[in-house]
């Protein structure tokens, strides 16, 4: 079983501290297994009870009553009055939970959130629920829980956790983890046809019937399109109107951008999808457009494309911002200005990560190979004239170093491995 320690010990610390602890992800993330069998493991093993461990799996058969809200805070109150004893509250799959009429209460409609707040009422009930989108958890997680909820957001495997199971040397590892990703079934599948079948199984079975119907794609067949562009264009600048324009063109049917923005949310709710948005280092504000779309999970966007567009420098990219957001850093895309040589230029750089009041800038590059690639990746650093700290992280580096500017160049997979400070 995989050790997701970084995730369990999140959860430890939030036990018993009031809120209801939701754990949210993509779907086959292991949301499940950290909950039922990491989490309840350490729970045995500090000496709790197995009937103080209420467990209900909205997506399996015998759970489907508990879909019912009211019927489910039934059976938790029979529990709770008829003991004093402290009990933990599993549910899984929150988001199978349907809005019903209360019949004993003038036909109110109530929703598994009413009941959950209710509960917490129970001093002696520690409760934990999952969920596979965000429109059901993250966006409206405040509102719905009054303010008094903790999230924990869970990731595919992380390259760290991908390497402590691989038997092999790194290179070869990352290799890999580019090409397949860190889907944590895939650790017990050896085959590469097998693991490429698993992946576009999970993509078109799983992920993309489940957001077609439970938000009544109309047009299923636009959502399928901009997939598809979405994930040939990662780390690409692009927006809404762009990706309308392009289909328009391509397929011959007018599509709206106001339909684009709509299936980009979705699908963003879904966590397929994490948009980045563009922040004026200098001017201190937000672009609206255009923005750049990463892949959630590097193997998931390489099944998209049937595994024929590799492209090693934008998945690079793409890692690198994955693996920030999971550390729980605030990460935006910088833009500088040049107005060196009477020109206003628009320069990038490729992350401006923010923990706290602390930050620091990051480059992305694959390789540096030519005096004019690496004056290009650090002119950017250049322009920002203040004493953040600067890293470009790079893949043809065997040890790190600072350059005569200050700035602070990484191995990549040293940054994966956490071996070296950011902060």
């Amino acid at each position: 079983m995989l050790n997701r320690d970084f995730y369990l010990n999140q959860i430890i610390r939030n036990m018993w501290n009031g809120d209801i602890k939701v754990i949210t992800g993509i779907r086959r993330s292991g949301k499940s297994v950290l909950l039922m069998d990491l989490f309840k493991k350490y729970l045995i093993s500090q000496g709790i009870s197995e009937k103080n461990i209420l467990i209900y799996s909205l997506d399996q058969r015998k759970f489907v009553k508990f879909r019912d809200p009211v019927v489910l805070s039934s059976e938790i109150e029979k529990v709770l009055q008829s003991s004093r004893d402290n009990y933990y509250l599993f549910i899984d799959e929150i988001q199978l939970s349907l809005e019903v009429e209360d019949k004993k209460n003038n036909q109110i409609k109530v929703t598994i959130y009413e009941l959950l707040n209710e509960l917490k009422s129970y001093k002696n009930l520690d409760v934990y629920v999952t969920g596979s989108n965000s429109k059901m958890l993250s966006k409206d997680i405040m509102t719905e829980f009054r303010g008094r909820s903790t999230q924990i957001h869970i990731y595919p495997l992380s390259f760290e956790e991908f390497y402590s199971y691989y038997n092999g040397e790194k290179t070869k590892a990352l290799n890999e983890y580019f090409l397949y990703g860190g889907m944590p079934r895939l650790l017990s599948i050896k085959d590469n046809d097998d693991k490429k079948k698993y992946l576009e199984t999970l993509y078109d079975e799983v992920y993309i019937k489940d957001i077609q119907e439970r938000n009544k794609i109309e047009k299923p067949h636009v959502m399928n399109q901009i997939l598809d562009y979405l994930s040939s264009q990662i780390g690409s600048l692009t927006n809404p109107n762009n990706i309308s324009n392009v289909l328009s063109s391509v397929h011959k049917e007018i599509v709206n951008k106001d339909l684009v923005t709509r299936y980009i949310e979705i699908i963003e709710d879904a966590f397929l999808l994490s948009t980045a948005k563009r922040y004026d280092i200098k001017g201190k504000s937000y672009f609206k457009y255009p923005n750049k779309y990463y892949f959630i999970d590097l193997g998931l966007r390489n099944a998209r494309l049937n595994f024929r567009q590799y492209d090693p420098g934008h998945l690079m990219e793409n890692l690198i911002y994955n693996e920030l957001i999971r550390r729980g850093y605030s990460v935006d895309i910088g833009v500088v200005v040049d107005r060196r040589n009477n020109h206003n230029v628009q320069k990038e750089i490729d992350f401006i990560v923010n923990d706290g009041d602390k930050r620091i800038y990051i480059q992305s590059a694959l390789r540096i190979d030519e005096i004019d690639k690496e004056k290009a990746e650090i002119d950017s650093f250049k322009l920002t004239q203040d004493f953040f700290k600067k890293i470009v992280i790079r893949n043809d580096i065997s040890h790190n170093y600072y350059d005569e500017n200050g700035f602070y160049h990484c191995n990549l997979i040293d940054f994966l491995l956490m071996k070296i400070e950011l902060f």
